[in-house]
């Protein structure tokens, strides 16, 4: 190296800080979406899609895991459910075989999911569930997975107001967040028309938990009170992962998703990550997935 260039090189370093700080900004932790870098997506798979024959025991998830690489999937989205034991967490000897045979198969885990209702008005049950999803956080980690997904709640919540459940739901997803922050594993909530049915729901859950761990795991198929598109964009900054679906409703009816507008939705968000696709209803998954595959991968 000349001694001019030298100079350079020493003075770039020395600049470097400045530099950093002057686009600090970019790195906001209020910023769940990062549009500086524009979208990147990477398809998975929700094993939902081949849930019948998983509850069956026809199949299991290694078979799932060798299906999505057969088709090129990027990443596979294995609910709690289908391993064995659940609610009870997988053996850390199953944790590490899956992992491995997801690793060997050049598959990321792009997510799980359990079952829980923050809706429900007995606060012993509740705290069951916050200690469950504990447990499976922990689990998460384990399998070097980013998000564990749950549910507002599906109970009628008899004598409390919305306004009491959204209080306590916000206190108990905070809880889990908290927990979640400790080993890493972002909460992704779920707007499933269950206690959560519209777009100004999940912004008042976020607002009420205030949390970065807490993320919008956001299904397109369960918008059903107003335009979906337009729930999708309003929500969009919150997701960090999704449930890609083949149909959304619009007037009470369910129509096949427009695919080219709901990617040109996430392109212009800057969206960066997984895109798990479920299918849903009668049919093979054997022939169902690999068709919408194709169709999402001909929009994006």
């Amino acid at each position: 190296m000349s001694s001019a260039s030298r100079r350079n090189f020493l003075k770039s370093i020395l600049l470097t800080p400045i530099l950093a700080s002057s686009h600090s900004h970019l790195y906001s932790s209020n910023d769940l979406v990062n549009t500086k870098f524009g979208h990147k997506f990477k398809i998975s798979l929700n094993v939902y899609s081949f849930n019948t024959l998983l509850r069956e025991g026809k199949i299991d998830l290694f078979d799932v895991l060798d299906f999505c690489a057969e088709y090129n999937f990027d990443a596979i989205d294995p609910t709690g459910y289908y391993f064995p034991g659940y609610p009870e967490v997988p053996t850390d000897a199953y944790i590490n075989k899956f992992k491995r045979a997801a690793y060997i198969l050049g598959l990321d885990i792009s997510g799980t999911g359990v079952r829980n209702d923050f809706s429900i008005p007995d606060a012993a049950s509740r705290s069951a569930d916050v200690e469950m999803i504990k447990q499976w956080i922990v689990a998460a980690a384990k399998l070097g997975i980013p998000n564990v997904r749950i549910f507002s709640g599906k109970s009628n919540h008899e004598g409390n107001s919305r306004d009491q459940v959204f209080e306590w739901m916000a206190r108990d997803i905070k809880k889990c967040c908290e927990f979640g922050k400790e080993h890493g594993v972002i909460i992704a909530i779920q707007n499933h028309n269950d206690f959560l049915k519209t777009a100004d729901d999940v912004d008042r859950i976020f607002e009420m938990v205030d949390s970065e761990w807490l993320g919008l795991n956001l299904d397109i198929g369960s918008y059903r009170q107003k335009d979906p598109y337009e729930e999708i964009e309003q929500n969009i900054n919150f997701a960090v992962t999704w449930q890609i679906k083949e149909n959304v409703w619009i007037d009470d009816k369910e129509v096949p998703t427009d695919f080219v507008k709901l990617f040109e939705i996430i392109k212009k968000s800057g969206y960066r990550g997984y895109l798990p696709l479920e299918t849903l209803g009668a049919g093979d998954p054997y022939q169902k997935v690999p068709r919408m595959l194709k169709s999402v991968k001909k929009a994006i």
